[in-house]
C-alpha cells in the first residue's frame, strides 16, 4: 500500500433519512451472510447496471406502459447494489477510502444521467423538467464532494430525505402513473411527473443554495482574513 493511501482519510458520514437507522440493520445482516463471489465491485457494478436500465425502461415504457414495472424492479436492484458494496466492504474489512468514494460517485453521476434522460424519453414528463432534475441532482451531488473534502464531513442524505427515499418515492410514482398520467391541479390537468418533477428540481436548486450558503459561512469562520 503507498503512502497516500496510508495517510487518507474517511471523512466522516452523516446519514438522517427516515430510513437509515433500519436500513442499516438490514444491510449489515445481509453483508453478514454474503457468500464469497458476491464482492463490493461486483455490487457497484450491478447498482450501475440497474440503473441504466431504469432509464431504458423509462424510454420503452414511452411504447408500452407497463415498462414502468421494470423501472422499479431495477430501482430495487440499484438500491441493493448501491447501498450494499460500501456495507459489504466494510463488514469484510476490505475499505478502499479513495477508490471506493470516488468510483460510487461517479456511478451515481452517470446512473443518474442514464435514469433522466430515459425519463425524458418516456413521455411521462416534459424535457425541461427532466432536465432540470438532473441540474438539480448534479448540484447537490457536487455541493456534497466539496463539502467532504472541505469540511470532512459527507452528507448522505438532506435532512430526512436520502437515496433511498427518493428510490421509494419514484416507485410510489411510477405505480401511480400506471393509473393514470395526468393530475388535476387548480382546474388545469398537468403531467403528473411534471408536478412531481418541478417540485423536485425547485427544492434541490433551493437546498444547493441553502447549503452553499451555510458551508461558505462556516469556511469563512474557520478561515477568516487576518
Amino acid at each position: 500500500m503507498n503512502a497516500a493511501a496510508t495517510t487518507f482519510a474517511s471523512a466522516r458520514r452523516i446519514n438522517r433519512s427516515l430510513t437509515a437507522s433500519a436500513e442499516k440493520k438490514v444491510l449489515t445482516w445481509m453483508a453478514e451472510r454474503a457468500p464469497a463471489w458476491v464482492t463490493s465491485d461486483r455490487l457497484t457494478a450491478l447498482g450501475l447496471m440497474a440503473q441504466i436500465g431504469a432509464g431504458l425502461s423509462y424510454a420503452l415504457s414511452r411504447y408500452n406502459e407497463w415498462a414502468l414495472l421494470g423501472v422499479i424492479l431495477c430501482l430495487v436492484l440499484n438500491w441493493f447494489g448501491d447501498s450494499m458494496d460500501g456495507t459489504l466492504a466494510r463488514v469484510r474489512n476490505q475499505q478502499r477510502p479513495r477508490y471506493g468514494f470516488y468510483v460510487d460517485h461517479i456511478v451515481d453521476i452517470f446512473g443518474a444521467t442514464a435514469l433522466m434522460c430515459g425519463l425524458g424519453f418516456s413521455g411521462f414528463v416534459h424535457w425541461p423538467v427532466a432536465v432540470a432534475m438532473l441540474i438539480g441532482f448534479l448540484l447537490l451531488s457536487a455541493e456534497s464532494y466539496l463539502a467532504t473534502y472541505t469540511l470532512s464531513c459527507f452528507q448522505m442524505s438532506q435532512g430526512i430525505f436520502g437515496p433511498t427515499e427518493i428510490r421509494i418515492l419514484l416507485i410510489i410514482g411510477n405505480l401511480a402513473l400506471l393509473r393514470d398520467r395526468f393530475a388535476t391541479v387548480m382546474g388545469h390537468r398537468y403531467l403528473l411527473f411534471d408536478i412531481g418533477g418541478t417540485i423536485a428540481a425547485a427544492a434541490m436548486f433551493g437546498m444547493a443554495i441553502v447549503i452553499a450558503a451555510r458551508h461558505t459561512a462556516e469556511l469563512y469562520r474557520q478561515e477568516p482574513l487576518n
